[in-house]
């Protein structure tokens, strides 16, 4: 599938757009929006595994709604990395996610794509749960012609917490403007990132409806379910109406 035309357009000799955001379970289509609106993605697998967290589950819409599906992970410390945290196969969780997709994407046009997608990675049997997230999230990213380079932040020596840890890694990659959620207004250092001379931008979620499998609709289920109903128009569909706004 061919580059997105966003990629392809973004000049990008004289600036460096970063996205930096935890590895989540074959996340929804904002987590792909941002991965496409930057010229860097970092995965960031070196911070605190939270339990109950989008790392190791995501949603799956059914006929009673959203459901959650879960990696079963081993839970060892509080202070365990996203990077350490070891997949648990004592169950077989990977047979029942992919019945659960058969079962609930079966009517679904293009569910055959996602198994496709899914299966492999599954099969391959990946250690950690960033390991199995960061090859799910490069292969959806191939099927939807996001050509952005993906890398982790462990591979980057930096230290300090929060907002020294954050300047750190944009000043590690070059960054001239950070991509972020709208929801880290809450908690971003906007002064600090300015003064360092990085651009801030919020992603602002604006998302088209599109058939789903069941009535209602829900648009921040896992994006398996958007390419399982509309296929290679997944990418058309994940591409915010509306513009990110820039920090004050």
């Amino acid at each position: 599938m061919p580059v997105s035309a966003r990629q392809a357009a973004r000049e990008r000799p004289a600036t460096m757009r970063v996205g930096i955001i935890q590895s989540n379970y074959l996340p929804w289509r904002g987590y792909f929006d941002i991965i496409d609106d930057v010229d860097l993605f970092l995965l960031h697998d070196d911070l605190q595994f939270t339990k109950g967290d989008w790392r190791n589950r995501n949603r799956l819409r059914t006929p009673q709604g959203s459901r959650w599906f879960t990696v079963p992970v081993h839970y060892r410390h509080t202070a365990q990395r996203i990077a350490e945290t070891e997949i648990d196969y004592t169950r077989d969780w990977r047979r029942e996610h992919v019945q659960l997709l058969r079962t609930h994407l079966g009517s679904a046009p293009f569910v055959a794509d996602v198994l496709d997608l899914v299966v492999p990675e599954f099969e391959a049997r990946p250690e950690t749960i960033s390991a199995l997230n960061a090859a799910l999230i490069r292969r959806v990213c191939r099927y939807l012609g996001i050509a952005t380079r993906i890398r982790f932040t462990s591979e980057f020596a930096v230290t300090g917490a929060k907002t020294e840890r954050l300047l750190a890694l944009l000043t590690a990659t070059g960054a001239t403007t950070y991509l972020s959620g709208p929801s880290a207004a809450a908690y971003l250092d906007e002064a600090r990132l300015a003064g360092a001379g990085i651009r801030l931008e919020y992603k602002q979620y604006d998302y088209p409806a599109y058939p789903q499998a069941f009535d209602g609709f829900d648009g921040a289920v896992s994006v398996v379910d958007l390419i399982a109903n509309c296929g290679p128009a997944a990418r058309d569909l994940m591409t915010s109406r509306s513009a990110s706004v820039r920090a004050a």
